[in-house]
């Protein structure tokens, strides 16, 4: 199934090269939650986000509340229902808890990306629509990927509205967020969904024909791997790759897998965990512990070994070793650079989705020297839940 690890951009199985219908960026996520309120609540007291904008009985949605946070260019929308009976997001919460339904991208010429989509057989969950108010319009078509999780386009152009329209500013200000420590977490690096066993390859094929993205880099269970458990992880990329999307599944071991626990709790595919990319993890890891942010904790024998390892590595680390360790950061390199990351705990009861912070020194990888020492972070986690069996 795996030629190689790799980095780099290249053509998709077709050998084509998009020439029209360009992917820029994420755009936003949606997490349908129990009480989009408390949850916007969360996000902002304890992960360093700001309310910006919102939507619901107050703006004239009269059927699901929206609240919208952004910390620069990262924005969630917070979004629950408010009448008894919604079956769509009703039934979404009861299978599936709080998560991430939507992974929305910034396009342009919105017309041809869903033209070719459908051409390649794209299930289309709503076709091309606009909106508008008096700070411009935006058009918008949502097409499904992985499980219940869907991908939304748009097409911003020259929009100029706190967020989209329909939304107004957000209406209440929290006193306390001013008096917490600022986190300063930049952009989206990626966004990792979780497959059932043997279902990465369809999931990663589909990225290349609906959306002509490419195969950036891959790992196989022989690189990742525990005494208990292993996965297998295909990253995929739009052409300009500013848009990276892994894909994981379970491969057989031991035990129970954190991602079969995350397959299993979170009842199929779905968006394991959100990388935000910071130019300064130290400081934006203790503004998050200060802010009472969870994070996994790192066998210290991890540390020894690095040590020990970095003695013969051409790449020299400019941040103190001692700092890192003393927060659970974790480094991954080669010989050109290096990454440091490190991962939250599950942000919701259930563990399915959690947040990783991510800071790259010269290094476009995602932490496969790390993959050990995470999966006995999570193994650790799954032990104290009794799910590593």
């Amino acid at each position: 199934m795996f030629k190689s690890q790799g980095i780099g951009k290249c053509y998709n199985d077709k050998g084509e090269k998009p020439t029209k219908g360009k992917f820029n960026r994420f755009d936003h996520l949606t997490l349908w939650v129990g009480n989009a309120k408390q949850a916007a609540s969360f996000y902002c007291t304890r992960m360093g986000f700001e309310p910006v904008a919102y939507r619901g009985l107050e703006t004239g949605s009269r059927k699901v509340a929206a609240h919208v946070v952004r910390q620069n260019q990262i924005v969630l929308v917070l979004m629950s229902a408010y009448e008894p009976y919604n079956e769509e997001m009703g039934d979404h919460l009861v299978k599936h808890g709080d998560g991430v339904k939507d992974v929305a991208f910034n396009v342009d010429d919105l017309e041809h990306i869903v033209s070719r989509a459908k051409e390649r057989g794209a299930k289309l969950v709503r076709d091309v629509w606009e909106e508008k108010d008096e700070n411009g319009s935006v058009r918008f078509a949502v097409i499904q990927t992985y499980g219940d999780t869907t991908h939304t386009f748009v097409e911003r152009g020259n929009y100029q509205g706190v967020f989209l329209p329909g939304y107004s500013k957000a209406i209440y200000e929290d006193p306390l967020l001013p008096k917490l420590p600022v986190a300063n977490i930049s952009f989206i690096d990626h966004v990792v969904g979780n497959q059932p066993d043997l279902e990465m390859e369809d999931v990663a094929k589909w990225y290349e024909t609906t959306l002509m993205f490419h195969r950036f880099w891959s790992v196989d269970d022989s690189q990742i791997h525990t005494e208990f458990s292993a996965l297998r992880s295909i990253v995929m990329a739009n052409w300009d790759e500013t848009i990276k999307m892994p894909i994981n599944e379970p491969a057989p071991g031991k035990k129970k897998s954190q991602i079969q626990e995350y397959v299993d709790y979170y009842g199929g595919a779905g968006v394991q965990h959100v990388a935000l990319n910071s130019s300064d993890i130290i400081a934006a890891v203790k503004a998050l512990k200060e802010r009472g942010t969870q994070f996994l904790q790192v066998p210290k024998s991890y540390y020894v070994k690095l040590r020990e390892s970095l003695q013969d590595s051409k790449v020299k680390i400019s941040e103190d070793l001692d700092t890192l360790e003393a927060l659970d950061i974790l480094i991954d390199y080669d010989d050109n650079g290096y990454l440091l990351q490190i991962f939250t705990k599950p942000v919701q009861d259930r563990p399915t989705l959690f947040f990783e912070v991510i800071q790259r020194h010269n290094h476009n990888g995602f932490g496969a020297g790390n993959f050990k020492a995470l999966f006995e972070a999570f193994e650790g986690e799954q032990d104290k839940r009794g799910n590593l069996n």
